[in-house]
């Protein structure tokens, strides 16, 4: 047939129809007219050539299926019979659409976080050809590069193409309004190059703009030029102060560029003015990036740094020993704390998925039962197998078309709740997250899962047809008259999935339960300090502005300022807080062990001498620091923990003690031993520390620790508003209560997330597994209304139909929960990393779970229980 006859086809229906009726005519009529002629009457004519002919909707349903254009027109309207049965059946319509949203949407709003976090490339140049480079240290690692160290490896390392470094900086912006601080990064000249980035405007560092001496020069982040320059195109040329520089402005950085491990910075300068840090090579401060060359993997290029890492350790034992190296991939460096949750919350919304499409199968498996003689009526009068199974894939299309829209718009609004609980200095090393959405990969994802969704749910109620011969299929249809027939058949089937859903709720909640309580205990965990009414907040002021003075007299100055405050118990300086990310630290040795080696990089802690009493730390031994002593004049002293102390001085006291950096002959004189404080990530363990004046190695841009009388959140502002008072020129920023640091902290965040998120997707497993065991048993019991009916005519009592219903429901409860409590099991050990304190077979949480869930199965079952007990025999007879 001609591909116009059959576009033409489509839009003559009736007209086709009625040719094919008239075909069917002619054939039958001769051969009526054939019986005629061999003898038969009218009537045996008539009949054996019916008998013959067959069933004439079944050869018109062949006809017409013949017939693309019919077939089309056969589709339409099997979808719209589908709409008139979906809106008949309000109930199952909305609770199967609610069923796929809710498990499509969970799924697709983590899956746009894994996207974002995992699957879509890096904004460099063939991304998966950077690594990020550390040195590694007892206790330590991923550390800092020290300066020294990185320039060895530049002109020795044969796996990089390109090997730079980076680290954090603060400057203080001197503008037209004021001071104002800024974050920043100080880079070697080939970092962007090595990642593959282009100014917008302008140029790239030049080689050689990082050795000392070379012009200052900066590059603009683009939301800096928006920001502090309104987008001036002429920006380029242009001089700014930061600090006590001024610098020439080079170029503007691309928008879409960010670089996760730094987070958000304005301001990108060379690395041409060495500190006294990089002037020492057993001082690491810096963070290395490089790029491989062709046909170099991670791995080659770790072992290479493995390798040259031992020979400087040989080289510079007062510095290097036993240092090491590593490379590992950038993406790991940038997502590596967020894979393993990421890939949880998406197994986890992925068993919360299977929960949802069990429900909606038993829902249909339920429905295609009461449509079993509807089913056998249509069989009967010609439709074919592929017809009838058409019809359920239809309706099953129209459902998760729905629900998918429905699923999309949620998972849209959870994607955007989502974003709005993070934090934003959380945000700020997460920069990837910030084009998340619906796209190309999410939808992809989605169409997906709901055309894998459609398959499941028309296959499943087709079945029947498929392992029930047709013939027996029609005549058990007809003669039943659409009673469930195969009920016990689909008991067994609902059972089973019910005990899947059932499971996969307990390894939810065993998850969420595993969870909550490491959280608990993460915030539970001993800080050593007192963290509540202590407010913060980072001041910065250029060095030149210290004046003759001094730094000793600078900092009095500031702390007596502050402590004037109504309120102010004490006040202090400090070059880091608590809870927060370790720094690689000095090598110490024990001054006057000539034959000791080094030990590990030791982080250090520059702070005023009111600040371990500010903070509420533990003293064990000697004293804290005095005012007199916070002099850069006075000899150097040093209060060391008690870590530190069980390593350096074993069974020892270590009071009048003395240590000294990479063998120098400066003595530190340990004045002071204190309890351990949480000064890393608090999901680590302690290590080392040692505290020294603050003036003793000042830094231009510190911590002020205040504790006070009053709510620390009321005070924060009078805080800031103080230190301007002191000094108009000083730049205040990142105000926070130490409550605030600890739970906005890395560890607390990750753990708090991972909890909530897996307890939500628990919760909702519970309902829809404790609907589904509810859906079955009723289903059980209407199946079983006429043997219940027997039993109480011969005498069973009501306790005994209880126990009957309950007995079955029980069954499944056990054999679900027993099985959810092994995956459970197993899944925690496999999420171990993500646990704190706790095991992943840690008993009073399983226990919990099992209660929970069994009591949730017991009073989902009460129900239909009752309902069976409230049986009238001679109803239940009767409707038999």
């Amino acid at each position: 047939m001609s591909i116009f006859r059959r576009i033409t086809n489509l839009f003559t229906r009736d007209q086709v129809q009625r040719e094919i009726d008239a075909e069917l005519r002619s054939h039958l009529d001769m051969r009526i007219e054939d019986n005629l002629a061999a003898g038969m009457s009218a009537k045996e004519a008539r009949r054996e050539a019916l008998v013959r002919f067959g069933n004439r909707s079944v050869i018109h349903e062949r006809t017409t299926e013949a017939d693309a254009a019919l077939v089309l027109e056969s589709i339409w309207a099997d979808l719209r019979y589908a709409l008139r049965q979906l809106r008949k059946n309000p109930g199952f319509t909305a609770t199967a659409v609610l069923m796929i949203a809710l498990g499509l949407g969970a799924s697709v709003a983590i899956f746009a976080f894994v996207d974002a976090a995992l699957i879509q490339p890096m904004p460099f140049r063939d991304p998966s050809r950077l690594v990020s480079v550390y040195e590694v240290a007892d206790g330590c690692p991923l550390c800092n590069v020290s300066r020294q160290n990185w320039q060895d490896w530049k002109k020795m390392d044969t796996v990089f193409s390109s090997f730079q470094t980076w680290g954090w900086a603060s400057y203080i912006l001197h503008g037209p309004d004021g001071t104002t601080p800024a974050r920043g990064a100080r880079v070697s000249d080939g970092f962007f190059q090595t990642l593959g980035v282009k100014p917008f405007l302008g140029r790239d560092f030049y080689a050689g703009e990082e050795k000392p001496g070379a012009p200052r020069t900066t590059l603009l982040s683009y939301a800096a030029w928006q920001k502090r320059f309104a987008g001036n195109p002429n920006v380029v040329g242009q001089s700014i102060r930061l600090g006590d520089d001024s610098y020439a402005i080079i170029g503007v950085l691309p928008r879409e560029f960010h670089f996760a491990p730094l987070g958000e910075a304005d301001f990108w300068t060379a690395l041409n003015e060495l500190d006294s840090c990089e002037q020492r090579r057993g001082c690491h401060n810096l963070f290395g990036v490089a790029r491989l060359k062709d046909g170099i993997t991670v791995a080659a290029a770790a072992a290479e740094m493995r390798t040259l890492a031992a020979q400087f350790a040989r080289q510079f034992p007062d510095s290097n020993h036993d240092m090491s190296a590593i490379a590992i991939p950038l993406s790991e460096a940038i997502i590596g704390d967020i894979r393993p949750i990421l890939l949880m919350l998406l197994t986890g919304a992925a068993l919360l998925w299977i929960i949802a499409c069990v429900n909606v199968v038993s829902l249909l498996l339920v429905r295609s039962e009461s449509r079993r003689q509807e089913i056998a009526v249509r069989g009967a009068l010609g439709a074919s197998r592929w017809r009838l199974a058409r019809q359920f894939l239809i309706e099953s299309l129209v459902l998760v078309s729905a629900g998918t829209i429905f699923g999309l718009t949620s998972a849209w609004l959870a994607m955007n709740l989502l974003l709005k609980l993070i934090p934003s200095t959380r945000m700020e090393a997460m920069p990837y997250l910030l084009g998340i959405g619906l796209g190309s990969h999410v939808l992809i994802f989605s169409a997906s899962m709901a055309l894998i969704a459609a398959l499941l749910f028309s296959i499943a109620p087709a079945l029947r047809l498929a392992f029930t011969g047709e013939t027996a299929s029609l005549r058990s249809g007809l003669a039943e008259g659409g009673r469930g027939g195969s009920g016990n058949a689909w008991r067994k089937l609902g059972s089973r999935l019910v005990v899947v859903e059932l499971a996969t709720a307990v390894v939810l909640l065993v998850g969420a339960g595993l969870l909550g309580k490491s959280l608990y205990l993460l915030l539970h965990v001993d800080l050593g300090i007192e963290p509540d009414h202590i407010a913060t907040v980072v001041v910065s002021a250029p060095v030149s502005h210290v004046g003759d003075t001094g730094v000793a007299a600078f900092d009095r100055r500031i702390l007596s300022g502050i402590a004037a405050l109504p309120g102010v118990q004490s006040v202090a300086i400090s070059s880091h807080l608590p809870a927060h990310s370790w720094d690689g630290g000095v090598p110490l040795v024990v001054f006057g062990r000539t034959s000791a080696k080094p030990f590990a990089p030791t982080p250090e802690r520059d702070a005023s001498a009111s600040y371990l009493h500010t903070i509420g730390a533990s003293l064990l031994r000697g004293r804290y620091f005095t005012d007199a002593e916070d002099d850069p004049s006075k000899p150097r002293i040093v209060v060391i923990n008690r870590s530190l102390a069980d390593q350096f001085f074993p069974g020892e006291n270590p009071i009048g003690k003395r240590l000294a950096y990479d063998r120098g002959k400066d003595a530190l004189e340990i004045v002071g031993e204190i309890e351990d404080i949480k000064e890393g990530p608090i999901d680590t363990p302690g290590r080392p520390v040692v505290y020294v004046p603050f003036t003793q190695d000042w830094f231009h841009s510190f911590y002020l620790v205040v504790r006070t009388a009053q709510n620390e959140a009321s005070f924060l502002p009078s805080l800031a508003a103080a230190v301007h008072r002191v000094d108009p020129q000083l730049a205040v920023s990142d105000p926070a209560t130490m409550d605030e640091l600890i739970q906005h902290s890395q560890a607390a965040y990750l753990h708090r997330s991972s909890a909530w998120l897996v307890g939500g997707f628990a919760v909702i497993a519970l309902v829809l597994a404790v609907v589904g065991l509810y859906g079955v048993i009723a289903y059980s019991v209407s199946q079983r209304t006429r043997e219940i009916g027997v039993r109480m005519a011969l005498g069973a009592r009501q306790a005994s139909v209880y126990r009957l219903i309950l007995k079955e429901a029980g069954a499944l409860s056990a054999i679900g929960i027993a099985a959810g409590l092994v995956g459970a099991v197993i899944a925690a050990t496999l999420m171990r990393s993500l646990l704190f304190g706790t095991q992943a077979w840690d008993a009073s949480t399983l226990a919990a779970v099992a209660a929970v869930l069994g009591v949730s199965a017991l009073l989902a079952s009460y129900i239909p229980a009752r309902r069976a007990a409230s049986v009238n025999p001679v109803e239940a007879l009767r409707s038999e």
